[in-house]
């Protein structure tokens, strides 16, 4: 099973393009996607305006805000698997 993750961000954002490089050092391929979202072209500014960058989880919506390292990443993908299983 794959699981897919969103990572919330706008152009040109520092702070998103370090969360990015995290989500590549950590993450392995053949069990997690990425998919990034502009936040801007998406209409999420007032939700996320402050926020980003945002990880989030398309299945269960479970949200991770900055800032995040390898460590609390880790913690966050566990919880997202924890809650995966529960469900099936």
């Amino acid at each position: 099973m794959k699981y897919c993750l969103e990572l919330l961000g706008t152009e040109g954002c520092h702070l998103c393009d370090v969360a990015a490089d995290i989500l590549v050092a950590n993450l392995n391929p053949a069990e997690w996607e990425v998919y990034q979202v502009d936040i801007a072209e998406e209409d999420l500014i007032d939700a996320y305006g402050l926020r980003i960058p945002v990880l989030r989880d398309i299945k269960t919506g479970l949200e991770l805000d900055w800032p995040f390292d390898a460590s609390t990443l880790s913690d966050y993908l566990y919880r997202i698997q924890l809650r995966s299983d529960l469900k099936n």
